[in-house]
């Protein structure tokens, strides 16, 4: 959930290039021979412990080329959503499917196509089943929970495009902190439900603690976006491949569907 393929990504991890460092770099015999911060030469490091500096590229990323790959991922989330939405027998495979190949896309070292093609295509069964399921439950429940994922994302990108939003290194730490929390929850809620130790259909994040939570979660999944915004923002900037933006789209996916998902159960726990 806090999307490591961009925050450890060298590429994108918000290191702008000063004007003495391009021309460390255009300075260098082999600069034109060796990979984006994978092989470059020692000096030009940025100090110790810093990962290598990454020459602009002639082909770079940009918000355009990061836009158009992220529609594409949602336009094969929603295909595959319809086969979900028919077939919800699905619905534990395709989530299985989702998280294997939602973490071999975070820890790759280089962005792969297919694979984040594949993550999105699982997504979209597991979105599609389960979405289907809870509108036979509570009819118009899917469209609601649309209009409140897509209101956050334009909120939040309003915000950060007017610059009155922005990550701190405080912060993030403790929403990581948060995070990762959330997460050992969800966990451990799902094996007492799982175990029967738990008989309520929402566990324990059932009634008003459910609501509590699930907006904490809305909250985690928005700063999430943030993030994810500031990361794309870096790659822009530092000009650095266009492959870069498929990790981008990827990381832009992994938090939609998460704040979807926290918006569905919120509207169904209110109207259950």
């Amino acid at each position: 959930m806090s999307n490591p393929a961009l925050s450890n990504n060298p590429a994108l991890n918000g290191k702008t290039l000063t004007a003495e460092e391009l021309h460390r770099i255009y300075d260098q015999p082999a600069a034109t021979t060796t990979r984006p911060g994978v092989d470059a030469p020692a000096d030009s490091q940025v100090g110790a412990g810093q990962p290598p500096l990454i020459a602009p590229s002639e082909n770079p990323m940009t918000y355009e080329n990061t836009i158009s790959k992220t529609v594409m991922l949602f336009i094969v989330v929603l295909a595959f959503g319809a086969v979900g939405w028919f077939m919800p027998g699905l619905m534990l495979p395709g989530a299985i499917a989702g998280i294997a190949l939602g973490l071999v896309n975070s820890f790759k070292k280089e962005p792969s196509v297919p694979l984040i093609v594949a993550y999105a295509a699982a997504q979209g069964i597991f979105l599609g089943a389960i979405s289907g399921v809870f509108e036979g439950q509570w009819s118009g429940i899917v469209s609601q929970a649309i209009i409140g994922t897509l209101a956050v994302f334009g909120v939040t990108l309003l915000l950060f495009r007017s610059g009155k939003v922005r990550t701190s290194p405080r912060m993030t730490k403790i929403v990581l902190i948060a995070m990762a929390g959330y997460l050992a929850f969800s966990v451990i809620n799902f094996i007492m439900m799982l175990t029967g130790l738990n008989t309520d259909p929402w566990g324990m994040r059932g009634g008003t603690m459910g609501l509590i939570i699930g907006a904490l979660a809305v909250l985690l999944a928005s700063y999430s976006l943030v993030m994810d915004f500031e990361l794309i923002q870096n790659g822009v900037r530092n000009r650095v491949p266009e492959k870069w933006g498929w990790t981008a789209a990827f990381g832009l996916t992994v938090t939609l569907v998460w704040l979807y998902l926290e918006i569905l159960r919120i509207i169904a726990i209110f109207r259950d």
